[in-house]
């Protein structure tokens, strides 16, 4: 699967994070008819294998594995049918894990230093994380000694200021909680989710090439 050329496609992913989630097959077609193809399952939802596993056959689907901090959560991941894996910071096992796999792996940087590490270990893109923190122009000034690097904006990205990051150089963006609250996860409001999608569908859909 060749994740730049998915997440250049559709410009966005969707996090979803929650205590419970009865429904996994529901949410990913949500997602999938709203426009967000590309869903991530943290590892912080109890038994996210399982659940990957579940919505791994939703037709359309890109599913992969977010929060994976250790080996056996890289192979647990895989193995369940992530078709990619997420960090919130640099890993190296799980880098090392996924390459070895040959799976597309997208670890978690901040500062310049951590973004060229990232690359060292074999990232196929780099999460910027937290982005809110730094701002849509921080895209930029990595841009300039890192150009053609494929950043992933994450943390604080809403319909509101999605296209910013786009438009400073990010190749995509996060939606999170504000698509897929854990609450709306835990009680399968799938309306709601799918009008909350199609919003930041939209927005994202209006940020300059």
């Amino acid at each position: 699967m060749d994740l730049i050329a998915e997440l250049s496609a559709w410009r966005s992913l969707c996090i979803i994070r929650a205590d419970a989630m009865p429904d996994p097959v529901g949410i990913g077609s949500t997602l999938v008819e709203a426009g967000l193809p590309i869903v991530e399952f943290s590892f912080t939802t109890p038994d996210a294998p399982k659940l990957i596993e579940q919505a791994s056959k939703v037709e359309g689907l890109v599913l992969g594995a977010g929060t994976v901090m250790t080996e056996q959560n890289t192979r647990d991941a895989i193995n369940a049918g992530a078709k990619f894996l997420l960090t919130p910071g640099l890993r190296p096992e799980v880098a090392a894990e996924a390459v070895r796999q040959d799976i597309p792996i997208v670890l978690g940087a901040m500062t310049p230093t951590e973004v060229f590490t990232a690359l060292e270990l074999g990232a196929t893109a780099v999460k910027v994380f937290p982005a809110a923190r730094m701002g849509p122009a921080y895209f930029k000034d990595l841009h300039g000694p890192y150009p053609g690097i494929p950043l992933v904006a994450t943390g604080g990205i809403t319909t509101a200021n999605a296209t910013e990051y786009l438009e400073a150089g990010a190749l995509a963006v996060t939606a999170g909680s504000g698509v897929v609250s854990p609450a709306l996860a835990a009680e399968s409001r799938l309306t709601e989710i799918a009008l909350r999608a199609r919003e930041f569908v939209d927005a994202v859909a209006t940020a300059r090439p």
